[in-house]
């Protein structure tokens, strides 16, 4: 009872300070599946993104932003709960939250806001993520081509109401494979400048540039998204946060514990409350979104009793505090994309720790080998890396690090962003690798981990179907 009457107090308190100061509105323009350092704020060579750029020049650019699992529906549930795969339940691609959970419409919604969402969802179950449906934007990622876009749902939803804030997020389906969008023309394979994890055929730089159309295309849409908003008037009371999701679908990104998987873009930009044209070194994750909004907001949802895994970066983006979390953690379970492989990591931004839980075996993923057949969805790259390795030692070095992983992996990847370089067994980095390994273990038992058992398909057909008898309540 008198938890129940603190809570109620504690409530009525940051009641207060919500009518105290004003709430702003927030947009969240999320990609999907652009790799942080194609794009040209984080160092990458080819896309050309002035409509990102100028937004970082207008906001708060976070050089160490991370997903805790390179995945479509685990990272999404993430960003939208505060919470960690292990905690929300979605640990699995293509799988679903526990029921009962509570994710950002109903936290807003409780602090008075109206939440919507327009393109891409890929989260469950529904009603764990009781979103308003604003039409305008494709909702899947597999037409071929994307249908065309909208933005008067978005408008329409921005204007009304206007005594009542709004959070909506625009998800857009770009660069998703299949890679149609855009114009490849401004990209001609012979020209591009490859990042060192990604071998050097000339069918991969077909791909790559047509991928790097993509980005450009969800670039502009990026551009139109935000004129909208100023021609609305809440270019100025509106939180704009722009992410990119997990990395590209090129072997060594998405699907993986690697940099390039689980480091995500984050650009955030609110005139006279963040400061323009800076960077940050703060560690944030995906979990930490919902919690920091929720503080921008005014306090305390109805939901306060949900156990976050994330906590307010607010101090951040108001330029009082440049740190943020110690560690960021990760995790992969890789069925339903191919055979069991669990593996585990954690960064202190500076350091990347990975753990492969079943070493002796090979990793694979059907999506990025293209070995279902489905034409564009699985674009035939990977072929060729393999009937390229055996007279170019390069290539054969990215196809053998791909599939064939040791039990630990260490890199300096503030040093060696590609993490090409394995300091493992190195004896200059033993002391850190130990720091982060006793970190790992001490986040797993906190987030009861199953590990190896509980990569299973039974596994992830009952997540999927909302029992998660195989995966333990932390």
């Amino acid at each position: 009872m008198k938890k129940l009457l603190s809570f109620f107090i504690q409530g009525a308190l940051f009641a207060g300070a919500a009518l105290a100061a004003p709430k702003p509105n927030v947009l969240i323009i999320m990609a999907d599946d652009c790799t942080h350092n194609d794009l040209a704020v984080y160092g990458g060579k080819n896309a050309l993104t002035p409509n990102i750029d100028t937004l970082a020049k207008e906001g708060l650019t976070f050089n160490r932003a991370y997903v805790s699992e390179a995945m479509c529906q685990p990272c999404r549930a993430e960003l939208y709960t505060g919470q960690f795969p292990m905690r929300n339940g979605c640990a699995w691609n293509h799988s679903a939250s526990r029921p009962g959970t509570v994710s950002l419409p109903q936290h807003l919604g409780a602090l008075g806001y109206r939440v919507g969402l327009a393109g891409k969802s890929h989260v469950l179950p529904e009603e764990a993520y009781p979103f308003e449906k604003v039409p305008g934007f494709d909702p899947s990622c597999v037409r071929n081509p994307t249908q065309p876009h909208s933005l008067t749902g978005a408008r329409e939803f921005i204007s009304r109401q206007a005594d009542q804030p709004f959070c909506l997020v625009i998800a857009l389906v770009e660069p998703h494979v299949p890679w149609v969008m855009g114009d490849a023309s401004q990209y001609p394979p012979k020209k591009i400048q490859l990042p060192p994890n990604i071998a050097d055929t000339p069918k991969t730089r077909g791909d790559f540039s047509h991928y790097l159309a993509e980005i450009t295309y969800m670039d502009g849409q990026v551009g139109e998204i935000l004129a909208q908003l100023k021609e609305a008037g809440h270019a100025e009371d509106t939180l704009v946060i722009f992410t990119s999701e997990q990395g590209s679908q090129f072997p060594g990104n998405k699907w993986t514990n690697w940099d390039t998987g689980l480091h995500t873009a984050l650009i955030a930009r609110w005139p006279g409350k963040v400061a323009a044209g800076k960077r940050t070194d703060a560690v944030v994750q995906y979990a930490d979104v919902v919690p920091t909004l929720i503080d921008l907001a005014g306090g305390a949802s109805l939901e306060s009793l949900t156990k976050f895994d994330g906590s307010s970066f607010a101090s951040v983006l108001r330029g009082e505090k440049d740190t943020h979390r110690q560690y960021a953690y990760a995790m992969h379970n890789n069925i339903p994309e191919g055979p069991a492989y669990p593996i585990r990591a954690i960064t202190d931004g500076e350091f990347r720790y990975i753990r492969n839980l079943v070493p002796d075996d090979i990793y694979i993923e059907k999506h990025v080998m293209g070995i279902q057949g489905k034409g564009d969805l699985n674009n035939p790259y990977w072929p060729t890396w393999v009937a390229n390795s055996w007279d170019q030692p390069e290539i054969y070095h990215l196809v053998k690090r791909y599939i064939h992983r040791p039990a630990e992996e260490l890199y300096h990847t503030a040093a060696d962003p590609y993490e090409m370089i394995d300091l493992a067994k190195d004896p200059k980095h033993q002391e850190t690798l130990k720091r982060l390994s006793t970190e790992l273990d001490r986040w797993l038992t906190e987030q009861a981990d199953p590990g190896i058992p509980e990569d299973t398909h039974e596994a992830h057909q009952a997540a999927k179907k909302g029992n998660h008898l195989y995966f333990p309540k932390p």
